[in-house]
């Protein structure tokens, strides 16, 4: 018997007696309204407990305050990470953490119930109010937005704008941009002729590379924030790097979203960057008419946004991975690891020097795993939240202990329920990556781990790993994301030799912001990634 008959024929035992009851001794009218509210108190009542007897009874740690809970913890995504491992070792791999106002989020980290869940996502699990407002309020009504069949159908219009053929044309733009880093670099660095090196604030210059590469092969725009040109894009883009301080507003946000439409400096400047986009989309797409009236189209733009306007497609926002955060953490790990650092330049040395999007994707078997290692340790995006639109029973890989003391092997969650699946937390994982699953070593991707490979393997993402996500949700713009990534460190690793500013014995922490952007512990300016750089000599 499925859900709604049962909700059917519970309604019906109730309707039947009281029916007749009428029908055998006639009610007054107030007396029949009292019945009326009390029948309905009981069937709602009734509701609750059998939905409470469905339910099955989740452990985890007990709230630390009635009123935020864990929700101030999860702010810090390095502490997160510990606790949630922490936590699934203690409660098993299904287990619920206080949040705001007694409400608790239910983690998943059994991989057969990830695998469920994002089989299911868009559908029956969907973005929460909070995430809803948030992005409907940044980036409008676009794919990242949408659930169900409306999800289905705007990303299907956008695949073709993100196939690996439409990367594979636009290869030469991420080269251009490293180049241009390599002469600006040169430049600064002969300006500094007694000690034949500079230091770069890496996380400036990967800003500056991420917006020229994405706003030409996005947009067909270039920004010139490589060339030195001061826009406003870029002000916006530092400012999401930086710490956020309204930390009690965006706890509550997630429970009241309203908040959101509040004029929050954040919101301000999400606001101002769609408005720049969307007048830079409007500008291609009269351009592109244009050229189609006077028989004058031109067949040179390959942009994701031009290749969509030749479709007659809608140019949304794909989900973008943000570039410029792993471009930054790669090159953190490399100035801390120099025999790993050594090793990928000989490797590129050993190439031609421009490799093609194939070349990148297949034959730079190191520089592969270099990526793959940052991706894992230093995923941008920490978790994600849905909620759960029905009761759903979730398989489990092992058998959970309840609070009750059983064991089962499945969940039963209600409707409205909060899911988190922790994507950082995972790609860390000891279970899953092993005991050195917290260190920087991109020779595991050439190992064979039999006793934590089964784990990894029920993950379907890419490489089993789950920062690109996974299911109809997964990223979009991963191969943009990768292709970009691989070859602006290619050309930045065979010019030039990182060390750490401070000294090799410098620690490198998670900044707070939007994104955790790498940050060395006691450096003058908040969020800046220092870097000593040099041309290297054969």
């Amino acid at each position: 018997m499925s859900l709604l008959q049962s909700k059917l024929h519970y309604a019906e035992d109730i309707w039947l007696p009281f029916r007749y009851l009428c029908l055998v001794s006639p009610l007054p009218i107030t007396t029949c309204t009292l019945v009326l509210v009390l029948v309905a108190s009981l069937y709602y009542l009734q509701q609750v407990y059998r939905r409470k007897q469905r339910t099955t009874p989740i452990r985890g740690p007990q709230s630390p305050d009635w009123v935020f809970g864990f929700a101030k913890t999860m702010l810090d995504s390095t502490a997160t990470t510990e606790l949630y491992e922490c936590w699934a070792s203690e409660y098993g791999p299904v287990y619920k953490v206080p949040s705001i106002f007694g409400k608790s989020k239910v983690i998943l980290w059994d991989p057969k119930a990830i695998s469920h869940f994002f089989a299911r996502d868009t559908w029956l699990y969907n973005q929460t109010p909070f995430n809803k407002v948030a992005v409907r309020t940044i980036i409008g009504r676009g794919v990242l937005w949408a659930d169900g069949e409306s999800h289905k159908r705007q990303r299907k219009a956008l695949n073709p704008a993100f196939s690996a053929a439409a990367i594979r044309s636009l290869t030469y733009v991420f080269h251009d941009a490293a180049h241009k880093t390599v002469i600006a670099w040169d430049s600064e660095i002969e300006s500094n002729q007694r000690t034949g090196c500079t230091i770069i604030d890496v996380q400036q210059w990967m800003n500056h590379i991420s917006l020229d590469s994405a706003g030409i092969a996005l947009l067909s725009h270039d920004f010139g924030a490589l060339d030195g040109n001061d826009t406003d894009v870029a002000h916006i883009l530092n400012a999401f790097g930086s710490p956020n301080g309204s930390h009690n507003l965006v706890i509550l946000a997630q429970n009241f979203p309203s908040i959101l439409k509040l004029p929050l400096p954040r919101v301000q400047f999400a606001r101002k960057l769609n408005l720049i986009a969307g007048k830079i989309c409007q500008e291609l797409l009269s351009r592109t008419r244009k050229e189609k009236e006077t028989g004058n189209a031109e067949q040179g733009d390959k942009s994701c946004l031009g290749l969509l306007l030749k479709a007659e497609d809608s140019g949304e926002s794909a989900g973008l991975t943000p570039q410029e955060v792993l471009d930054e953490w790669a090159l953190a790990e490399l100035a801390r690891n120099s025999d790993i650092q050594t090793k990928l330049r000989d490797e590129c040395l050993g190439f031609g020097p421009t490799p093609s999007y194939d070349d990148l994707t297949n034959k730079l078997l190191y520089l592969d795993a270099v990526v793959n290692e940052v991706l894992r340790l230093h995923a941008p995006v920490k978790e994600i939240p849905r909620s759960a639109t029905q009761e759903d029973v979730i398989p489990l890989s092992e058998p959970l202990r309840t609070a009750t003391g059983t064991f089962t092997e499945s969940v039963c969650i209600p409707e409205g329920t909060e899911i988190v699946v922790p994507f950082a937390a995972l790609n860390c994982s000891v279970s899953m990556w092993g005991p050195d699953a917290k260190v920087f070593k991109p020779s595991r991707w050439f190992e064979e781990d039999e006793g934590t490979r089964g784990a990894r393997e029920t993950l379907h993402g890419y490489r089993h790993l789950m920062t690109f996500g996974d299911g109809p949700r997964m990223c979009l713009g991963r191969l943009f994301a990768l292709t970009e990534f691989k070859a602006v460190l290619f050309v930045l690793v065979r010019n030039f030799v990182f060390e750490m500013a401070d000294g090799p014995g410098a620690q490198i922490v998670e900044s707070p912001g939007t994104f955790p952007r790498p940050r060395v512990v006691g450096s003058a300016e908040a969020g800046s990634m220092p870097l000593r750089v040099r041309r290297y000599e054969v």
